[in-house]
């Protein structure tokens, strides 16, 4: 089984970051209480070449934090871990502190 995958053209796996459901002081958080969906960038492919032969590199890089949309992407499991390949272009931004 493989322990590593490159994403090809404009591709980005990501690891969707699991948001806790209690405080530390044990109180239960609702589930959609201002949850993003996010994601920490794993991985990046090597761009898309346009239809003039230019290079068009992947808008992230490894270790961003990005928003994804609520629905897409295709889920991978490498070993016991559950990743997501997106396009480049279906991610909606990155995530700054």
């Amino acid at each position: 089984m493989a322990k590593r995958l490159i994403p090809t053209l404009n591709r980005v796996l990501v690891e969707k970051i699991v948001h806790p459901s209690k405080t530390t002081a044990g109180i239960l958080l609702p589930e959609k209480a201002s949850k993003l969906n996010s994601a920490k960038v794993v991985a990046v492919g090597p761009g898309e070449i346009d239809k003039a032969g230019n290079k068009i590199p992947v808008s992230v890089k490894e270790g961003d934090t990005v928003l994804l949309p609520e629905y897409g992407g295709t889920e991978v499991k490498l070993g016991d871990k559950e990743y997501y390949l997106f396009r480049d272009d279906d991610i909606l931004g990155t995530l700054h502190d």
